[in-house]
């Protein structure tokens, strides 16, 4: 068996765009990955192509090799755009393997350890304003059966926050908190947006709500002071989603920078290196919470993970999404009691529609961390993707 072909593929998505890859090749069989990277779309789809030459007329089933090369060989190694553009090709490569063999890709990766994975939202919130705005929607989110709502309250603060900032943040939280009780765990997300003394207080602010983590309290290329901030805060540090591979997970362990990891089967080279990574985490007793807010083939390769890692704890789900994600892949998910169940099929379980895809084109958008826009992050007409 032979790669013939790597074909791109961009549907807009809201806020992003998704980028789909197919991998073709001589024997009829093909396998689709995702390298979704919010506002380089363009530039991951143009890696994808200049990997072509080191990859077409290659055995698609010699993952560890063609991947090696695509990394060694780029010189200018690791960084979001040629890590994402190989985490596509990647999972691609084992959906072909795994269609090819008639199994599902965890049964190539040491076999399954659960059916299903515990799930915690994010966007639920979407539209929020107020904290009324964010009770109202965690009850319904409650209801959904979700075990954790994630969310960032603090609207365009960077690098320092107001007292009044800093209370209307709180007051969000307070309003969640008491608006669920102990049902669900309360996950708050700083989006790498604060220096080190502001984090500090944040995090110390936090303590009195029993959160579970404060997600990327600082921005993510300082790890020392990522460390730092973990150092002084009662509240448990998640992190890792903007690293790039198990060399710089390295130092995230050696600084001791997190409590929770958090890496993207999209962003950090692929099922293959997300599995690499989770081991040296439970070589550590460190829990891997996959970063995974992306379409609906990222989500198959995470649940493909999800189902083999020992170390793995929770997976971040969309609580809803653009109306035509049921329109551009066969995606059937199943999502029961908080828990979402790992497809069985052969490779990763899912497959794209081309035609529907054509339907929805490249639209640009902008980073809405600071402008105070982070609830508009579904459409008014978003719904949800998996099946009861």
């Amino acid at each position: 068996m032979k790669i013939t072909e790597i074909k791109t593929f961009l549907c807009h998505a809201y806020r992003t765009n998704w980028v789909f890859v197919k991998v073709m090749t001589d024997e009829g069989i093909y396998g689709v990955g995702e390298a979704t990277l919010e506002y380089k779309e363009h530039a991951v789809i143009a890696a994808i192509d200049e990997l072509d030459r080191a990859i077409i007329g290659r055995n698609p089933q010699c993952i560890e090799a063609i991947v090696h090369d695509c990394y060694r060989d780029a010189y200018w190694r690791g960084g979001a755009v040629l890590m994402s553009a190989i985490s596509g090709i990647e999972m691609a490569l084992w959906d072909i393997k795994g269609k090819s063999l008639g199994v599902p890709v965890y049964e190539l990766l040491g076999g399954k350890i659960r059916d299903s994975v515990p799930c915690y939202a994010n966007g639920w919130f979407a539209g929020s304003k107020t904290p009324e705005d964010f009770a109202k929607c965690a009850k319904e989110a409650v209801k959904t059966g979700f075990d954790g709502l994630k969310w960032d309250p603090f609207g365009s603060a960077y690098m320092n926050i107001s007292p009044q900032g800093l209370r209307s943040a709180l007051d969000c939280v307070a309003a969640v908190r008491d608006a669920v009780g102990d049902k669900v765990h309360l996950l708050i997300e700083g989006h790498g947006r604060f220096n080190v003394p502001t984090a500090v207080r944040i995090g110390k602010a936090l303590e009195e709500f029993g959160i579970l983590w404060f997600e990327e309290p600082i921005p993510p290329d300082d790890k020392q002071g990522l460390a730092f901030v973990r150092s002084k805060i009662g509240v448990a540090v998640s992190g890792g989603e903007r690293l790039y591979g198990r060399f710089e997970y390295l130092d995230f362990l050696r600084m001791e920078c997190a409590d929770f990891w958090q890496p993207d089967v999209s962003h950090a080279g692929g099922i293959m290196e997300v599995k690499k990574i989770a081991a040296i985490a439970e070589a550590h007793h460190i829990p891997v919470c996959p970063h995974n807010p992306s379409g609906p083939v990222a989500n198959a390769a995470t649940l493909q993970l999800a189902a083999c890692v020992q170390n793995f704890y929770l997976l971040e789900t969309m609580a809803t999404d653009i109306p035509w994600r049921g329109e551009i892949s066969n995606e059937k998910v199943r999502f029961e009691n908080g828990e979402m169940f790992v497809p069985t099929s052969a490779g990763l379980g899912i497959d794209i529609n081309e035609e529907a895809i054509a339907r929805y084109p490249y639209q640009p958008h902008d980073l809405r961390h600071y402008k105070g826009t982070l609830t508009d992050i579904r459409p008014e007409n978003s719904s949800g993707y998996f099946q009861k």
